[in-house]
């Protein structure tokens, strides 16, 4: 049985069919041409007014209007519009034949307003209403996180058998993969599991590799990201993804979040390396959620363990690496000839 879309109330729907024929009847009315007076030349009109045939004048700055006299008397004729020309003499004139002349009023500025003022914020929120019935997740999409997640028993499942030529950071990282398959008996005894661990190597060494590993060995979910992903263009996005992360990371405890290239949002935030102290600036609000959100994942006996990887170590700031957050580092150094050796015998195997 499928899941059926909640109706919307029949006032609602009367609502919005009369605000949609309110809009339409206000473009007619914006759009359709309106019936003008027929327009002559300013020299006839003066004639006119001259030979006793005008009743009365309606002096504008740009546009005269006036009505002529009928056949019979006390009838009114029909009303003819001019364009102005500078004339000091044209109140004489108009005194001198009798005739009776006023100034135009002022406009009416309502409609101005109501249609630079209101009806446009009026459109925007009705088209911002509609758009979130139809996707409310979709509207604010932006601020969810980009990660990828890759879950125990998936195709493409790595292990530390899939990883040669960094043995060393291997058995590093073995206690990290024992306390995700047991994390029990660590707890039991009151020890305490690194909650950040950061891989530094050169480019190209199999961090992003070994982390995967890490996570196949252990058999939890793996949240992989590039720091570069959490900034954006709008402000606070980035703040937002990284609490969305965390929020996803929660839900699916005991796991291992990655971020590649931390250094993109984890430079220092003084000392010149692009960063000025107390600034407001977009990576740095990103940087701020991060450390506060290392702060506190791990409330409520959730494990959630972070790998980061990196190759400019020394440009990170100084708060991404006190005890508590990144406190281990492990190095994922170019391999040895035996290492490369045995990274030959893994590839060699497709």
């Amino acid at each position: 049985m499928g899941i059926k879309k909640p109706r919307f109330p029949e006032s609602r729907q009367v609502g919005n069919t009369l605000l949609i024929l309110a809009g339409l009847l206000l473009i007619a009315y914006i759009v359709l041409p309106r019936r003008q007076p027929p327009r002559i030349p300013y020299s006839i009109f003066i004639k006119q007014v001259e030979e006793g045939q005008v009743a009365g004048v309606q002096l504008g700055d740009n546009e005269i209007r006036y009505r002529l006299k009928g056949k019979k008397e006390g009838e009114l004729g029909p009303v003819l519009a001019t364009t102005p020309v500078f004339d000091p003499e044209l109140p004489k004139r108009l005194e001198k034949s009798k005739v009776v002349f006023q100034a135009a009023p002022p406009p009416n500025n309502t409609w101005n307003v109501l249609l630079n003022w209101i009806i446009p914020p009026l459109i925007l929120v009705a088209a911002f209403q509609f758009f979130m019935k139809r996707d409310p997740e979709g509207a604010l999409s932006i601020r969810k996180s980009k990660a990828k997640v890759y879950v125990e028993g998936a195709s493409d499942k790595i292990t530390f058998a899939d990883v040669a030529g960094v043995e060393e950071a291997k058995t590093e990282l073995a206690e990290i993969i024992d306390f995700l398959k047991n994390p029990k008996r660590y707890i039991d005894i009151g020890a305490r599991i690194p909650k950040g661990v950061l891989l530094v190597g050169p480019p190209g060494t199999g961090k992003t590799l070994m982390a995967k590993a890490v996570a196949g060995e252990a058999g939890v979910p793996f949240f992989s990201i590039s720091a570069s992903e959490f900034v954006e263009l709008f402000v606070g996005t980035g703040a937002a993804r990284v609490r969305d992360l965390f929020e996803q990371a929660k839900t699916k405890a005991p796991c291992i979040i990655f971020i590649d290239e931390l250094d993109a949002i984890g430079k220092s935030r003084g000392g010149g390396n692009g960063f000025q102290s107390g600034s407001n600036d977009e990576r740095e609000q990103t940087l701020n959620q991060l450390l506060t959100e290392m702060d506190g994942f791990g409330v409520g006996g959730k494990t959630v363990i972070v790998l980061a990887a990196t190759n400019r170590p020394e440009a990170l700031d100084a708060a991404l690496l006190r005890p508590g957050r990144f406190d281990r580092q492990v190095l994922v150094d170019r391999p040895d000839l035996a290492g490369r050796r045995a990274v030959l015998e893994i590839y060699a195997k497709r």
